[in-house]
């Protein structure tokens, strides 16, 4: 057996630069680079190795920790899940930054590889810079802390080790039924260490990614559910989109003439138009698809985890007879809602039941009823859109009318996650082209816009990408703006600036609960208090993102959007265009409801109101 000597961070590199995916026929480099920053715990170890010219990795300097993990993740989303980022850091707050995005990763079923830097094996200079010490167990680091969020955990404490952690890293990482976030910790002395490794761990690696198909009794099960059910329903989920089965899910909702919402992970698998798509469904759904989900007697669930937003926490489906099943790759998904489920990738499975239902000549029962209400909702849209401004000032839905309608390409890539702004794009966005809506709504985590936007930005650097951001989400974290500037890969922010976190307010006061730490105001220096007539502070931000060198604009009505959009995209760098809304300016629930934990006991007797309604919602729920 041929071997050379490499240290362990030499060796992950070459090891990492000869992974490739097949899928259907088409093979992939897998891994397309590494984001970094760099510190004691990895500049020396792994840094040495990323530096060399040997290998084929584009290494990109991140600006903070969590951001560059959120733009791997936007990368690997974009790209279906067929390619990845790793991302390294040195240890200690280092490594803990990338916690929460290791967990929206997790979440939203998007594989990326961390590689955080960790304290000495040998232990002989401990404590080092850094290094958290757990009195009663020393073999506890930061690093512990990923295995709470990740789906693959593993510390290399000899260079000989990475080879078995390797494989199963990426065993892990091109499976779709169980990806998400890997962490292989790496001390940084072993990073250093070297072995005599096999050539062969260095070979190209090809891993094939396949469709899980039916077996014959599988496809006569489903079928037969389907057969005897008149109103069915299709949840088209993200997994229909890593499936690449949008022209499939379309085409069998259209032969059987059956209706199907969207989740935030499945928008844009289909476009908004095709007859059978009623838009988005359930706490930030729509009222067609949430109407027609309400009489379903079946819900097909398709590459989904059923999460509260979809099901309106279990309470959208009302219909007494209504049953669920479900098609998925990942089992513990497939059981959920007391599913029958069918274990297969979305593609194949609708292929197989498609070819059964069609020999026994089903048709749905809905007839025109889905053209009547995705008509109705239609109206409702272009009515929303069309509000110059409401109550609190110039209308965010406005905006986004103007968007959608008039001012973004149509293969415009748009990008979110948290705040009114997920709900309102579910609800009214109409995507026009295949895979341009991108939101991370699994964790709603703030602060992933600006750098997941940068990361769609890489993986489709010919199309412009938006990044659309509330004021609370941009100051959170913005640190990959800077780094779209830095590798010329211009990303437009369109920023949405209604004075703070309007949609928590929203939430707040629709339980009974006045005013109290949404606003963005001064202390009231009489009162001590935040929200007894304070004042609100007003922000530039269009001047903190000019000194990261961005083109940048102020709009405050929808002749001076016009104008800056038009600019933003003549623009050759990063521009952000800071949107003075209105602090209500937002759409609202339809025909839905979100189980939230509202007070029992209040001496706010609007509070207790809420509860009691709370109380009636969840006996009408489903329990399981």
């Amino acid at each position: 057996m041929k071997t050379v000597r490499l240290t362990m961070a030499q060796a992950l590199v070459r090891f990492l630069d000869n992974q490739y995916v097949s899928f259907d026929g088409k093979e992939n480099k897998f891994v397309e680079g590494v984001f970094g920053i760099f510190g004691h715990g990895c500049v020396v170890g792994i840094g040495e190795a990323l530096q060399e010219p040997n290998h084929s990795l584009t290494f990109y300097q991140g600006h903070n920790e969590q951001g560059m993990t959120h733009a791997a993740v936007g990368f690997s989303k974009q790209n279906n899940r067929k390619k990845i980022m790793a991302v390294t850091s040195s240890i200690g707050p280092g490594a803990l930054n990338m916690v929460t995005a290791a967990g929206l990763a997790t979440v939203n079923r998007i594989p990326v590889l961390l590689l955080p830097g960790d304290t000495f094996a040998c232990r002989q200079p401990d404590p080092v810079l850094q290094q958290v010490e757990q009195f009663h167990n020393y073999s506890i680091t930061a690093n512990d802390a990923f295995r709470a969020v990740c789906r693959y955990w593993d510390r290399i404490e000899r260079p000989e080790q990475l080879m078995s952690a390797a494989l199963n890293a990426f065993r892990v990482l091109t499976d779709p039924a169980e990806t998400g976030a890997v962490c292989l910790a790496l001390p940084q002395d072993v990073q250093a260490e070297a072995w005599d490794y096999p050539e062969e761990f260095f070979k190209k690696r090809v891993h094939y990614i396949t469709r899980t198909g039916l077996d014959n009794e599988s496809v006569l099960r489903a079928a037969d559910i389907i057969e005897r059910k008149k109103k069915p329903f299709v949840i088209c989920g993200g997994g229909v989109r890593y499936s690449e089965a949008g022209e499939t899910l379309a085409a069998f909702c259209k032969k059987f003439n059956i209706p199907f919402g969207e989740t935030q992970a499945g928008k844009s698998a289909v476009v908004f138009d095709h007859p059978m798509n009623l838009g988005g469904i359930g706490v930030t759904g729509g009222l067609a698809a949430n109407k027609l989900s309400a009489e379903a007697d079946l819900i097909i669930a398709v590459g989904t985890r059923l999460m509260d937003f979809t099901t309106s926490s279990k309470w959208a489906f009302k219909n007494p007879d209504v049953e669920f099943i479900s098609f998925n790759v990942n089992k513990f998904d497939g059981y959920k809602m007391d599913a029958v489920p069918f274990i297969c990738d979305a593609k194949s499975g609708l292929e197989k039941i498609a070819e059964e239902l069609e020999r026994r000549n089903y048709r749905s029962s809905f007839g025109n009823r889905i053209k009547d209400v995705k008509m109705e909702w239609k109206s409702e849209v272009d009515n929303l859109y069309s509000r110059e401004e409401d109550s609190s000032g110039y209308s965010q839905l406005r905006v986004l009318g103007l968007l959608n309608e008039e001012l973004l390409d149509k293969d415009s890539i748009i990008v979110g996650a948290s705040g009114s702004l997920p709900g309102d794009l579910q609800r009214l966005w109409r995507a026009r082209e295949k895979e341009t809506y991108h939101m991370e709504y699994g964790f709603s985590c703030m602060g992933y816009e600006v750098s997941g936007a940068f990361g769609v930005k890489l993986a489709c650097p010919d199309r412009e990408v938006y990044a659309m951001a509330g004021d609370g989400s941009f100051v959170m974290l913005h640190s990959e703006l800077l780094t779209s500037i830095q590798e010329r890969k211009k990303i437009n922010v369109l920023l949405f600036d209604n004075n703070g976190f309007g949609c928590i307010d929203n939430l707040q006061r629709s339980q009974g609960i006045p005013k109290f730490g949404c606003e963005l105001k001064y202390r009231n220096p009489v009162t001590g208090r935040l929200d007894e007539g304070g004042k609100l502070i007003s922000v530039d931000y269009a001047a903190i993102a000019a000194g990261y060198g961005c083109r940048t604009l102020t709009v405050r009505n929808s002749e001076e959007l016009k104008k800056a959009i038009l600019e933003a995209k003549e623009s050759d760098v990063s521009t952000l265009i800071d949107i003075k809304v209105g602090f209500d300016s937002m759409s609202d629930g339809y025909e839905s409801w979100w189980r939230v934990g509202t007070p029992e006991v209040s001496d706010k007797k609007e509070v207790e109101k809420a509860y009691r309604e709370l109380e009636k919602n969840i006996k009408k729920a489903k329990q399981f």
